[in-house]
């Protein structure tokens, strides 16, 4: 599923002629566009979508539907773990062991 999330604008600057932003996503950060969005400034909140800004938010409109999102687990499920993102990107020590997902120990052994 892919959700608008509301997120908290921490840095705003310029890449390659496009306006950006590092938002914070209730702990979670991601660069984000805001050409949509072109006033949005510092501190401010907007509605994302596929990493673009799309609408602003008032402050406490945006805390009640992260808190929402966080208890529904849809945070999660739209961003990931991000500890369990960074041992995939190499975080983590490689034990030997293959991963065979779901496939049953017997069947991996084979």
């Amino acid at each position: 599923m892919c959700l608008a999330v509301p997120g908290r604008v921490i840095d705003i600057g310029e890449r390659d002629g496009t306006r950006m932003a590092t938002v914070d996503f209730g702990g979670v950060v991601k660069d984000v566009c805001l050409e949509y969005l072109p006033d949005l400034r510092v501190g401010e909140y907007a509605i994302v979508h596929v990493g673009f800004a799309l609408q602003r938010l008032d402050e406490e409109s945006a805390l009640k539907t992260l808190e929402l999102f966080a208890e529904l687990g849809m945070l999660q499920e739209e961003f990931g773990d991000p500890w369990e993102q960074a041992a995939d990107f190499g975080g983590a020590p490689d034990t030997g062991t293959p991963d065979h997902g779901d496939v049953p120990r017997e069947a991996a052994q084979q």
